[in-house]
C-alpha cells in the first residue's frame, strides 16, 4: 500500500512517464497542446483532450499513441457524464436548501423587511451552500475514483458499481486516498503559480502553458493511475 513517505515516488514516476511520453515526441505534444486549447475554447464540449486523459489513467503503459478520434471524444464526453452524475446530490442540495433560502428572502422584503424572516431566510442558504459544499467535496473524491474503474474497465456502467468503487477505496485506505489527492492539488497549486508566471509573457507565454497544460494532463493522470493499481481492483 501506498504511504506517505512513497508519494515522493510516485510523483517521479508519474514525471518520467510524463517525460518519456512527451520528450522528443514532437508531434504528439503538439497535437495535444492543440487539443488542450480545444477544450479550452469549447468549455470542454469538445473534450478529447479529456479522452486522451481517460487512456492514461486506464494505466497504459508506455503512454499511449493520439488515435481513434471518435473514441477519445466520446470518452471524454463520458468522463464528464461521470463527473456530472456524482454531482448531482450536491446540485440537489444546493438547489432545494438555496432555492428555499431565496424564497424566504424575497418573501421576507414583500412582507417588509421582517428581520427575523430575513435571517432565518439567510441561515438556510447559508446552509444550503455549506452542506452542498460539503457533499460535493466527498462526492468528488468518489468521483474521480469512478473515473478511474470507469478508465480501467472501459465501461461507463461500472463507474457506478458503487459497492466496486467504494470496495476500492476501502482496501486502497481512504485515508491513503484523501492524502493521494491532497498531494495532487498541492503540486497543481505550485503549477498553477508558475503558470501565472508564464502568461505574463507577451503571446510566447501562453503557447509554453498550452504545452504544459497537456503534459499536467499526461502527469497528473499517470499519478492517479498509479494510485489506483496500488491494490488490486474488485471484480
Amino acid at each position: 500500500m501506498i504511504h506517505l513517505m512513497d508519494y515522493g515516488t510516485v510523483i517521479s514516476r508519474a514525471f518520467e512517464y510524463t517525460k518519456d511520453a512527451l520528450v522528443g515526441k514532437w508531434m504528439q505534444w503538439i497535437i495535444l497542446a492543440v487539443l488542450s486549447l480545444v477544450q479550452a475554447l469549447t468549455l470542454s464540449l469538445v473534450p478529447l483532450l479529456s479522452g486522451y486523459a481517460v487512456r492514461v489513467l486506464g494505466g497504459k503503459t508506455p503512454a499511449p499513441e493520439i488515435d481513434q478520434w471518435g473514441k477519445l471524444f466520446i470518452d471524454g464526453w463520458k468522463m464528464n457524464i461521470i463527473m456530472l452524475i456524482y454531482m448531482l446530490p450536491a446540485i440537489i442540495v444546493f438547489l432545494v436548501l438555496g432555492g428555499i433560502g431565496a424564497i424566504g428572502l424575497f418573501a421576507s422584503e414583500a412582507a417588509g423587511g421582517d428581520p427575523a424572516a430575513a435571517g432565518v431566510a439567510a441561515l438556510s442558504l447559508l446552509g444550503g451552500f455549506l452542506l452542498a459544499g460539503l457533499i460535493a467535496i466527498i462526492m468528488a473524491f468518489i468521483a474521480l475514483f469512478a473515473v478511474l474503474r470507469f478508465a480501467h474497465t472501459d465501461s461507463l456502467g461500472e463507474a457506478f458499481n458503487f459497492g466496486a468503487v467504494l470496495g476500492h477505496i476501502g482496501k486502497l485506505g481512504w485515508g491513503t486516498w484523501i492524502i493521494a489527492v491532497i498531494v495532487l492539488l498541492v503540486v497543481a497549486f505550485i503549477y498553477s503559480f508558475v503558470v501565472g508566471l508564464l502568461v505574463s509573457i507577451p503571446f510566447l507565454g501562453w503557447i509554453i502553458v498550452l504545452f504544459l497544460n497537456a503534459a499536467f494532463v499526461v502527469f497528473y493522470s499517470r499519478y492517479l493511475a498509479q494510485v489506483y493499481e496500488d491494490v488490486p481492483a474488485p471484480a
